[in-house]
């Protein structure tokens, strides 16, 4: 970038608007690409990811929200089995793709639930890439039939998670 874009914001939004269609996606690809480089190339992943498995759960051994911790998103989710066909579960789909298939998952650590249920816990790390939408879905399984029971909403603006939304889901939309 030249000293101009560094100095001036104005400048910077006068330029951008100047640009052709294709140049404006080949720009918002560009500053994707480089959010995550940095959040690949910047942070101990390893001491992330310990710290979370620390902090990352509840009393109830679900996944507590996820949060921004440098240039990364740190999304816990878990499983607590109550019979074979039974549980309680929180996990993170990012731009609709839960986060274990997301393009976007840097890495995801699973680990046993400790004591006495069945079940796991895990830690993924996505970038924090602006623009990028995450839900937070709380669900069960009872008789083998799962059902969503509540779902926090999130957009990355500005590096920041901002909620945008929390919705109950009522037993007519259950999946």
């Amino acid at each position: 970038m030249t000293p101009s874009l560094a100095i001036d914001p104005d400048e910077v939004v006068r330029q951008v608007r100047a640009l052709g269609d294709d140049e404006l996606h080949n720009l918002a690809e560009v500053v994707r690409q480089v959010q995550i480089e940095r959040a690949i190339d910047n942070g101990d992943h390893d001491a992330i990811v310990a710290a979370a498995f620390e902090v990352g759960f509840g009393r109830d051994g679900l996944g507590v929200l996820p949060w921004v911790e440098g240039n990364v998103v740190i999304c816990p989710g878990g499983l607590v089995s109550k019979s074979k066909t039974s549980h309680r579960c929180r996990f993170v789909s990012v731009d609709d793709v839960w986060v274990w298939d997301s393009g976007l998952l840097l890495r995801e650590d699973k680990r046993s639930a400790p004591g006495v249920e069945e079940g796991f816990r895990a830690i993924a790390l996505v970038p924090v890439v602006d623009g990028t939408e995450l839900d937070v879905v709380t669900g069960k399984a009872r008789s083998g039939q799962h059902s969503v029971d509540h779902v926090i909403s999130y957009e990355i603006r500005k590096g920041e998670l901002v909620e945008v939304s929390q919705r109950n889901v009522a037993a007519a939309n259950m999946r």
